[in-house]
């Protein structure tokens, strides 16, 4: 893997090479393809929720 194109995920934490922005924070895709597949009722969508909330709470979206 190359060091230069990582990016820390802002879901799982992990440095990961391949993933989405949104504003200037990163999804890394496996956490992306789990969150796209959450279901409301699931017991982790509270937890995504939380995670995209500090977007908008940082950068005021």
């Amino acid at each position: 893997m190359d060091q230069d194109r990582m990016e820390t995920c802002i879901v799982c934490g992990q440095p990961k090479e391949e993933g989405i922005h949104i504003v200037n924070e990163f999804i890394c895709i496996s956490c992306e393809m789990e969150m796209v597949q959450t279901k409301v009722e699931d017991e982790k969508y509270p937890f995504f929720v939380n995670r995209l909330r500090r977007i908008a709470v940082r950068y005021h979206v």
